[in-house]
């Protein structure tokens, strides 16, 4: 899995019984999702001059499995666990560092969108194959 985002939980972050807030959660996958599109297929939102296409969420699955308080150092690794026709199905997994435990996880079903009809299109051979390049062993998700 790609190494997508790092961050810190700040007081901020945190709800009235002291814990990040699930708005930070989804802040936190939401910006990792840039670095592995980037990493994966070298996408960014500037690299498609002519805005033909880009990448939607469609479905997150949310886990939250540990506690994450104000002042926990956070690591997100992501990688891809499902290949379809037009979407890919992403699974990241957020790490308390201090506390060296999974702290939530997210799968993220993401359809390739052509940006002027306004629709999920087929991925290409290409995409598909550097997707492959990425995908996380049956065992490992």
């Amino acid at each position: 899995m790609l190494l997508v985002q790092k961050s810190v939980a700040h007081p901020w972050m945190c709800d009235v019984l002291g814990h990040m807030t699930t708005r930070f959660y989804l802040n936190m996958f939401d910006d990792a999702s840039y670095h592995l599109l980037y990493g994966v297929f070298g996408w960014s939102g500037a690299s498609d001059d002519q805005g033909d296409f880009g990448w939607a969420d469609v479905r997150h699955t949310i886990d939250y499995v540990a506690e994450v308080n104000a002042g926990d150092v956070l690591e997100t690794h992501g990688g891809i666990s499902k290949i379809g026709n037009k979407s890919i199905t992403i699974r990241y997994e957020m790490m308390n560092l201090g506390e060296n435990e999974l702290a939530a996880t997210l799968e993220c079903v993401c359809v390739l969108f052509d940006l002027k009809a306004r629709k999920a299109v087929p991925l290409t051979d290409e995409l598909r194959s550097l997707a492959e390049t990425h995908l996380i062993p049956a065992g490992e998700h």
